[in-house]
């Protein structure tokens, strides 16, 4: 990712904007052992606590890195039951990018943080009805299978 992914400019600007960029060296064992980093690239996001928001595993083209990275920021926002900004993260990666590998879990997460607003259940339908006509292999698609009950 060093060569491809880290010095697209698209990437530094959306890292610089929106992360506070760490990189450990794998000789450090403490902290490989400490963060669990079997692999590398690894890449995960901490809340301000130090607490693990998000996880990547394996080399991220830049396109699908921002996209991710998208998700991941939302998935902070929703964590920390900031909905408005989540849904506005989520909405945002599926507008830029509806095509990436992290869109499915971006509309899983868009229904839920709609439903933890409004306590209606309808975005959850709405999101696995999405889901099963977009992503119907997905596993955020298998996860969202119960919603499929809720009446539309």
């Amino acid at each position: 990712m060093g060569a491809v992914t880290y010095p697209n400019d698209k990437v530094v600007r959306f890292v610089d904007y929106n992360f506070v960029p760490v990189q450990i060296e794998v000789s450090n064992t403490a902290l490989m052992n400490q963060f669990k980093v079997n692999w590398t690239p690894t890449i995960i996001v901490l809340d301000a606590d130090g607490n693990e928001v998000h996880r990547e595993v394996g080399f991220l083209a830049p396109e699908e890195f921002i996209s991710t990275f998208m998700v991941a920021k939302g998935k902070y926002y929703f964590n920390a039951e900031a909905h408005p900004e989540a849904q506005g993260m989520f909405d945002e990666a599926l507008r830029d990018y509806p095509d990436s590998a992290a869109a499915a879990e971006a509309v899983f997460f868009l229904g839920v943080s709609r439903y933890k607003m409004t306590h209606d259940p309808k975005p959850l339908r709405e999101a696995y009805d999405t889901l099963t006509a977009k992503f119907p292999g997905s596993e955020w698609t298998k996860r969202a299978a119960p919603y499929r009950l809720i009446p539309n």
